[in-house]
């Protein structure tokens, strides 16, 4: 006897509850007719995920549950299918006089028009970019439904990296675990993912089914690729990583009573740096498309932080979507003219040329007075970034497209950026990747052409020169800090893995070196809560998992 199971790994938009039913009854339809008889979709497929306070709402509460009933309604006709659905279940409150009685993170076993079972999440993950401590409390029930002979365990994302969940759900007779979920993207997450699941197969002698989601959601990316894994805890079909797929997975009974067997394709998966690009292209995409842009521009400089974002944004977009804009000021070198204008042209982007020697010299007339005796230091440097950011925004004020911002990871953590000037923008791409990384994320798209938009596209000397902001004669970014290898390095360390001065030095770091990079960190927060939102692919990114006071004196 087999079962097909469709895991349908859809990107949904939250808050488009009748949007996404449709996407999920859509979904179904196409299952059924290639002989799956149960349905997968992610965690709160049909609000999509994280939908954050509107789940405090009660006209949207009342729209999630209105859309589930669609879904029942419409698939009511297929005759045998099961479609699991993941929404909020329960109130929200009204008011500041009443108090929420009950919420939960639910999915909900639909067939031939019926709510058969509805299971809430046990575990509620309340750590790095996750808080549904502030929007849930944890079910206590178990779930287990039979399709076609065979006893269907539920569980949710987070209960499948707990033991008593799985132990429950097997008591009660389960033969199979599915588990829905919302797990965003970092680097590595996959081995993990993988590993733990494998883990929590093996420990009750049940197979597991991972049901993920895809897409962009503000600054976190989900990253596809639905897995199985058998009892044996060992790999036995995988999705498609950063698109949309319907995941087909068979599921049999052994004739000889033993665990059920699940087989089906393996799809490929990108490199580290490969599965790195794809998730800030993804991204960029759904940034700009959920949110209605009609396209971007950014700053074009002849760096290699501009040139990187220039490359995921026609990537993701296309070139037809994309402007970049050369500002050069008194101090940009020839060489970057030349790579900012060769770049543009191999991607096949409109490029313009606008001076701020105008506005810069204007500016310093302005201010001479006020600056008589006075030598020139990072105010005149920031001055210019700031006209460029005003440019940029005025550009995208007429036009319509966004600007997307080319600072790195290295750059914010230690303030090496300009208020209202290089930061000014509405979507920060590379906010989370390390200069390190920049580097090695340029040879990687030189290297590929993932989505046939031109190979090759960065010149090789915006990859070796040094780089600059050329914001003084003879500027380079070393002249401020430390070597981005030991950078990246501290920061790797401090930022992302929480260790103390002390640990770092342990580890061969110079001490003085050390408590630069720590104090930088501290001192620029108020800068960071004024940039805009971008790109998560690190475990620890400034962002929603990074929450310390602007002001404040510790310091280790």
């Amino acid at each position: 006897m087999a079962l097909t199971i469709c895991t349908a790994q859809l990107n949904v938009i939250v808050g488009d509850t009748a949007g996404n039913a449709q996407k999920i009854i859509a979904a179904a339809r196409s299952a059924y007719e290639q002989g799956a008889r149960l349905v997968l979709t992610p965690e709160l497929s049909i609000c999509g995920y994280p939908a954050e306070d509107l789940l405090l709402r009660p006209a949207f509460m009342a729209a999630c549950d209105d859309a589930v009933k669609t879904v029942a309604r419409e698939l009511a006709g297929l005759k045998g299918l099961h479609v699991l659905v993941g929404h909020p279940h329960g109130t929200a409150s009204r008011g500041k006089s009443v108090q929420v009685q009950h919420r939960y993170n639910a999915a909900s076993v639909l067939c031939e028009g019926k709510v058969l079972e509805t299971y809430a999440k046990r575990e509620l993950p309340n750590y790095q970019v996750f808080d549904e401590y502030r929007y849930f409390i944890r079910g206590q029930g178990t779930c287990v439904f039979q399709v076609e002979g065979i006893n269907v365990g539920v569980l949710i994302c987070e209960d499948a990296w707990f033991e008593e969940p799985a132990q429950l759900a097997m008591s009660s007779g389960a033969q199979l675990l599915v588990v829905p979920n919302a797990s965003p993207y970092h680097a590595n997450k996959d081995d993990e993912r993988f590993a733990r699941m494998g883990e929590r197969a093996r420990a009750v002698e049940l197979p597991l089914i991972y049901a993920h989601c895809v897409g962009g959601q503000d600054e976190v990316v989900f990253d596809g690729a639905s897995f199985a894994v058998n009892a044996d805890g060992k790999l036995a079909a995988l999705a498609k990583s950063f698109e949309e797929d319907l995941f087909f997975v068979q599921a049999e009974i052994a004739p000889d009573a033993g665990p059920v067997r699940l087989s089906g394709q393996l799809a490929p998966q990108p490199d580290a740096d490969g599965e790195l690009w794809h998730a800030l292209v993804l991204g960029v995409r759904d940034y700009i498309g959920k949110n209605g842009f009609p396209g971007v521009l950014l700053g074009l400089s002849g760096g290699i932080d501009s040139a990187l974002v220039l490359a995921i944004a026609v990537d993701a977009l296309g070139a037809d979507r994309v402007r970049a804009v050369m500002m050069p000021s008194p101090y940009t070198a020839d060489i970057s003219w030349i790579d900012a204008r060769e770049m543009a042209k191999r991607l096949g982007v409109r490029y313009d040329e606008i001076s701020i020697k105008p506005e810069f010299e204007a500016f310093k007339a302005s201010l001479a007075q006020e600056f008589a005796g006075l030598p020139e230091d990072t105010t005149e440097e920031n001055i210019q970034a700031r006209i460029r950011g005003v440019l940029l925004m005025a550009l995208s004020n007429k036009f319509g497209s966004i600007v997307l911002t080319t600072g790195n990871k290295s750059e914010m953590a230690t303030g090496y950026c300009t208020l209202y000037g290089d930061m000014a923008g509405g979507f920060a791409v590379i906010k989370d990747v390390l200069k390190t990384a920049v580097f090695r994320l340029a040879r990687w798209r030189n290297a590929n052409d993932p989505f046939g938009t031109g190979a090759n596209p960065i010149p090789e000397r915006i990859i070796t020169r040094p780089p600059s902001a050329e914001l003084r004669p003879d500027q380079t970014d070393q002249d401020s800090l430390p070597p981005y290898e030991i950078l990246d390095g501290i920061l790797t360390r401090y930022m992302e893995n929480d260790m103390g001065i002390e640990e770092i030095v342990a580890e061969g770091f110079d001490r003085a070196t050390v408590a630069r990079v720590a104090r930088l960190i501290r001192i620029n927060e108020y800068k960071r809560r004024q940039a805009p939102v971008g790109i998560r692919v690190t475990h620890r990114s400034f962002g929603k998992d990074w929450r310390y006071p602007i002001t404040g004196k510790f310091l280790a």
